[in-house]
C-alpha cells in the first residue's frame, strides 16, 4: 500500500523511500489521485495538528477518503483531555518504574519519535507510548514523587523542532517505514508486506519454526516482504498489507487487538478478529452449531447460579471452559465429587460451562480449512494412557498423542462436507475443524480459529503446497481491495 508523507514544505525532506512519496497539504487536498483510491496510508507531519489547521484538515480528510492515517482525529481529540491519558499509561505502571528506576532526578523529560528514543533506557517508554497513541512526534514528562508518575503527554510538531531533532526525525521516520527492510538489504524490494504476529513465550503456538520458515518462503514466492513481529511491535502495523497471526488467540488478549487494529488499517487479517471472537468461546460455538443443525456431542449449558447437570447425562462427562485451548480446561469427571470439586474451580473463571456427555474415540479428525475450501485432514490420536490429545501434567509439560495425515480424497466425503458446513458459519479465514466419528456419524467437537500447521503432518501430504494455498489467499484479498 503506497505512503504519503504529508508536510509543507516537501522540497526540505531529502527522503528516498522506496513506497513512499512527500507531498504538500494542497497537493494532497487537490491532486485528484489522491482523492480516488482508497489504498494510501498517510504520515501526516505538518507543523501542527491543532484544531483547523493545515495538519487538522490532512488527518480530516485522510479519514473522509478512506485512508489510513496518522495521527488520527480521535487521537488529537484525545490529547485534549491529559487525564485519559494518565490513566492509560497507570495500566503500564511496572514498565514504567522499571525503565526510570535508575534515574537520579526527579524529572524526566522524553522525546518520542515514531517510537525511537535517544536514551536505550527509554526505548521500551517509547514503544509503549508510540503504539497507545500513534502520535508522529511525543514529550512525555515523568516527575517522581512516591513513585514514577507521567505528569504530561503532548504531540510535537515540526516547527517545534532544531536542525539536530528533525535530523533525528528522519532518520525515526526511515525505520518506521522501511526498517524491516534494513536486516533484509540483500533482497530485492517486493510489492507487497505480511507480517507474521508470534510470541517468544507461547509454550504451545500453533506453528513450528520450520513452518514459519516455510510460510515466508512460499510468501516470498509469491511476491511478499515477510517479518515476523511479537506484541512488542502494535505500531508498525501501519507498514503492512497483510497480518498473518500465528499465535494463541484470545478475545481478552492481545491477539484480538492486533487483529482488530490490522482491520480497522486496511489490512488483510487471518485470524481476522470476527473468527477470533466467535471461535474462541466454546458456549457461543455450541449455540451456533446447534441452532444450524449440525450435530455435536450431547451438551448443556451450566450457569453458576444454577449448577445442576441434567438427570440424562451419565458418568463419565466432560465439562469445559468457554475459552479454554490446547485441551485446557477440559475436564473429564466419574462421580459427583469430581463434579462438585470440578464446577467450583471452573466457576472462579466463568459464569457459564459446558457439560458434555464423554465420546471416547481413538483419534480425533481434524480438516484444516481455508478460504471455504479443504486444505488438509489428519488424525489426531489421544495421548498414551490418556482420554485427550494432549496430556497436561500439573508442572506445566505436556505429552501428544502421534498423529496421521491423510489426503483430503480419500477420507468419507461427509466429514469434508460436515467441516465446510460448520466453517461457513464463522466466515473464510482458516480453520481446523476437529470432529469426532462415532458408528459412522460424525459430531463436530470445536472450531479453532488458529489451527495446529507444523512442518512434517500436517503437510505431510501435500508438502509446500500447504503454505502456498493459504499465502495466495492474502495475496488475492490484497488484490482485490
Amino acid at each position: 500500500m503506497p505512503k504519503l508523507i504529508i508536510t509543507e514544505n516537501p522540497e526540505k525532506w531529502n527522503l528516498k523511500f522506496e513506497g513512499a512519496e512527500v507531498i504538500s497539504p494542497s497537493a494532497y487536498f487537490s491532486k485528484p489521485e489522491y482523492q480516488e483510491s482508497k489504498t494510501f496510508k498517510i504520515i501526516n507531519l505538518c507543523r501542527s495538528h491543532q484544531y483547523q489547521s493545515l495538519g487538522y484538515y490532512v488527518s480530516l480528510l485522510a479519514e473522509a477518503r478512506g485512508h489510513k492515517v496518522i495521527p488520527e482525529i480521535a487521537t488529537l481529540q484525545d490529547f485534549r483531555f491529559p487525564s485519559l491519558i494518565r490513566d492509560d499509561a497507570e495500566e503500564f505502571n511496572a514498565l514504567i518504574q522499571n525503565s526510570l528506576k535508575s534515574q537520579s532526578e526527579n524529572k524526566v523529560v522524553i522525546h518520542i519519535m515514531f517510537g525511537q528514543v535517544d536514551n536505550p533506557q527509554f526505548s521500551r517508554i517509547g514503544v509503549l507510548l508510540f503504539n497507545l497513541f500513534q502520535i508522529p512526534i511525543i514529550q512525555a514528562v515523568f516527575v517522581k514523587k512516591d513513585k514514577w508518575q507521567l505528569q504530561a503527554l503532548k504531540p510535537l510538531h515540526l516547527k517545534g523542532l532544531d536542525e539536530a531533532n528533525s535530523k533525528k526525525l528522519q532518520e525515526a521516520l526511515f525505520f518506521y517505514i522501511t526498517g524491516k527492510k534494513v536486516v533484509r538489504k540483500k533482497y530485492s524490494r517486493k510489492k507487497y508486506d505480511l507480517a507474521i504476529l508470534m510470541s517468544p513465550e507461547d509454550s504451545t503456538p500453533p506453528s513450528s519454526p520450520k513452518a514459519i520458515q516455510k510460510f515466508i518462503a512460499a510468501a516470498d514466492k509469491l511476491g511478499f516482504n515477510t517479518e515476523v513481529i511479537t506484541k512488542n511491535d502494535f505500531g508498525k502495523l501501519v507498514q503492512f498489507d497483510a497480518l498473518f497471526i500465528r499465535e494463541t488467540t484470545n478475545v481478552n488478549h492481545y491477539t484480538y487487538r492486533f487483529a482488530k487494529k490490522a482491520e480497522s488499517e486496511g489490512l488483510v487479517v487471518i485470524d481476522d478478529s470476527n473468527s477470533i471472537l466467535k471461535c474462541t468461546n466454546k458456549v457461543y460455538l455450541h449455540e451456533l452449531l446447534v441452532a444450524n443443525k449440525i450435530a455435536v456431542p450431547k451438551s448443556y449449558i451450566l450457569r453458576k447460579d444454577s449448577q445442576k447437570v441434567p438427570e440424562n447425562f451419565n458418568y463419565p462427562m466432560v465439562i469445559k471452559q468457554p475459552d479454554g485451548s490446547f485441551s485446557k480446561g477440559v475436564k473429564k469427571v466419574s462421580d459427583e465429587k469430581q463434579l462438585a470439586e470440578t464446577l467450583k474451580d471452573l466457576f472462579q473463571k466463568s459464569e457459564l460451562l459446558i457439560v458434555q456427555e464423554f465420546m471416547p474415540t481413538p483419534y480425533d479428525w481434524r480438516v484444516g480449512v481455508v478460504n471455504k475450501q479443504p486444505l488438509y485432514v489428519c488424525k489426531y490420536f489421544m495421548a498414551q494412557n490418556h482420554w485427550q490429545i494432549v496430556d497436561w501434567k500439573k508442572n506445566g509439560e505436556h505429552r501428544e498423542g502421534k498423529s496421521e495425515t491423510i489426503a483430503v480424497s480419500d477420507v468419507p466425503k461427509v466429514l469434508i462436507d460436515t467441516a465446510l458446513k460448520a466453517t461457513a458459519l464463522i466466515g473464510n479465514g482458516l480453520y481446523g475443524v476437529d470432529i469426532k466419528e462415532i458408528n459412522g456419524k460424525f459430531y463436530v467437537i470445536e472450531i479453532n480459529d488458529n489451527p495446529n500447521i507444523d512442518a512434517g503432518v500436517e503437510d505431510r501430504i501435500i508438502k509446500n503446497g500447504l503454505y502456498t494455498k493459504i499465502m495466495e489467499t492474502f495475496l488475492e484479498r490484497i488484490q482485490k481491495r
